[in-house]
């Protein structure tokens, strides 16, 4: 593995799940035809979340403030707050 790729993969551990896309993203547009691939081999990311990261750098879409890499309600429900939920579904019930 050459220098540059630990590099690259050591800046990628650094980064929230966004930043990496997108990082990722700006490697396969930097690098141009069969960018995506070389990203790919070195990252071991999916094709479809390196097109995605090229897609979100063209569109400058912006990032979300305060620290937050998911929009509010993103993702599981924690498990305290997931009992409760499905309690008050058999209570209503």
């Amino acid at each position: 593995m050459s220098r540059e790729h630990r590099a690259i993969n050591r800046v990628m551990a650094s980064l929230n799940e966004k930043s990496r896309r997108r990082f990722a993203g700006v490697l396969a547009i930097q690098w141009g035809r069969g960018g995506v691939q070389r990203v790919k081999e070195i990252t071991g990311l999916s094709r479809n979340t390196i097109s995605r990261g090229r897609s979100e750098v063209a569109h400058a879409e912006p990032m979300l403030g305060h620290g937050r890499v998911r929009g509010m309600g993103g993702g599981r429900l924690r498990g305290e707050k997931s009992i409760l939920a499905s309690r008050a579904l058999c209570v209503k019930n």
